[in-house]
């Protein structure tokens, strides 16, 4: 009797194939309650009249953030289990994370200035990096390489 490695690893492939499609309709859930709790958090803040403090609105876009970088794993976990690129999808799901960081940014969560402006240098770089490798995915043709 000869061993065959490719059909031993098929029923594990197949149960990675149903845990990733598991994991988009979580995704999917948790979309839909984070979508419902934000509605319900502009609404008290429509009721309550902080509608034009900027920490209230700093958090509303911090959770708005949140869900576009649900949106994208969830796309990251869909084109993978169709078999598709993904790598510009994590990039993008990167530049909106480091974004929510950015957007989030306060200088009383750091210990002195100095701390603060390495951490403002580096989100910058960060973003900067991201953005450009997000651009060259597009520009750069590599002879043999898959699609991105």
């Amino acid at each position: 009797m000869e061993f065959d490695l490719d059909d031993a690893a098929d029923p594990a492939a197949r149960a990675m194939e149903w845990l990733v499609l598991g994991a988009a309709y979580f995704l999917l859930l948790l979309f839909l309650i984070g979508v419902f709790d934000l509605f319900v958090s502009l609404y008290r803040l429509l009721v309550a009249g902080n509608f034009t403090d900027p920490a209230e609105v700093v958090e509303l876009l911090d959770s708005v953030l949140l869900l576009l970088i649900i949106v994208e794993v969830h796309r990251t976990l869909v084109a993978y289990a169709r078999g598709k690129p993904v790598l510009r999808i994590v990039v993008s799901a990167a530049i909106i994370a480091v974004s929510r960081r950015v957007i989030s940014f306060r200088l009383e969560d750091y210990d002195g200035g100095n701390e603060a402006l390495l951490a403002a240098a580096a989100l910058g770089v960060l973003i900067l990096t991201l953005t450009l490798g997000y651009f060259m995915l597009d520009r750069v043709n590599v002879p043999g390489r898959l699609e991105l």
